[in-house]
């Protein structure tokens, strides 16, 4: 799923205090999390937002921990136990190409920080979480300034679009570009479901 990814070695730094000061999951992810939801957390690396978000949804929530290191999985797996949320807190190993969702996860919302860039195929993916989504779900996409520029950017939400995608926002995340982009209503192409609506 990725050309560039963070090993686990390195996964000090992204739950570091700096980090939780700069990016806090609850002032980022919290706007579009509530009781109750599934939420995927594509490129979940350590679980710096996946912990949190199974706080949020609560106990009738879920968070699916989706990453291509099974030892990213690992770490993510024993926070969510020390904090007492591991029964929240699914975890999917990603495929080498594309993260392989399963579309009966029926998510609410999906983010993606700061590895969308890393994926060799973002149409792909952003299609994989489509089609994982409830109607109405969101995807928080989250991308880092210092590698990818405007331009790169809006390119990603472009190829978003394609796949069904529509902005609704540009949240502030410090050192980041963000949107959020809602799921568009599938458009039935069956003519006679449109004579049925007319009678």
């Amino acid at each position: 799923m990725a050309e560039h990814v963070c090993p686990p070695w390195l996964s000090f730094t992204l739950t570091n205090a700096f980090r939780r000061r700069a990016q806090d999951p609850d002032r980022i992810v919290g706007p579009f999390v509530r009781t109750g939801d599934v939420v995927l957390d594509i490129g979940c690396g350590p679980g710096f937002f996946a912990v949190p978000m199974a706080r949020m949804v609560g106990a009738s929530g879920r968070v699916v921990a989706v990453d291509i290191h099974p030892g990213m999985l690992e770490r993510t797996r024993r926070r969510a136990v020390r904090a007492g949320l591991g029964d929240r807190v699914k975890l999917h190993l990603a495929g080498r190409t594309a993260p392989g969702l399963d579309p009966a996860e029926r998510a609410d919302l999906a983010l993606v920080f700061w590895m969308a860039h890393e994926v060799p195929d973002p149409g792909r993916l952003f299609a994989e979480i489509g089609a994982a989504l409830k109607p109405g779900g969101r995807l928080l996409l989250v991308e880092p300034k210092l590698h990818v520029p405007a331009a790169a950017f809006a390119a990603l939400v472009a190829r978003a679009g394609s796949a069904g995608f529509v902005p609704e926002g540009e949240p502030r995340v410090r050192l980041s570009r963000a949107a959020v982009l809602g799921l568009r209503p599938a458009v039935s192409l069956d003519p006679s479901a449109a004579n049925r609506d007319r009678t």
